[in-house]
């Protein structure tokens, strides 16, 4: 069991630093590192308390300490990709209805546009190439 609790140690910690050089780097935004910095520090937590780990493996009704700390680590990854699975959600959301809104912006200036050169290359991508 010591060994299983030592390598998750190290990789509680190499997530960690992982996540704080991405965050450095600009590769996440800060907001969603807050996620995966509470997995890793929770993974940490319990994987430097074996008497924690033995009282909730107890309490789930597990004999086996590392069985109760992979399960806890899958729900906590769990937790963490349904929550950006919501946030993709939302962006993509956003993304079709900012695409909608431009679309009547377009449609809407080449109304309002005589016919000129400028309402031919507004008037569909397509057209355009195909010259």
């Amino acid at each position: 069991m010591q060994r299983l609790l030592n390598v998750t140690t190290v990789l509680s910690v190499l997530l960690m630093a992982l996540v704080l050089f991405s965050v450095r780097r600009s590769h996440i935004r800060v907001e969603y590192s807050v996620s995966w910095l509470a997995a890793a520090v929770i993974l940490f937590a319990l994987s430097r308390s074996s008497s924690a780990l033995t009282w909730i493996a107890g309490q789930l009704g597990l004999e086996d300490p590392p069985l109760a700390l992979m399960l806890l680590i899958f729900c906590v990854f769990v937790i963490v990709i349904y929550r950006l699975s919501v946030v993709i959600s939302d962006l993509k959301d956003s993304n079709i209805a900012m695409a909608q809104r431009l679309a009547i912006v377009e449609f809407q200036l080449q109304s309002r546009l005589p016919e000129s050169p400028l309402r031919s290359s507004l008037s569909s991508p397509l057209s355009s190439n195909e010259k």
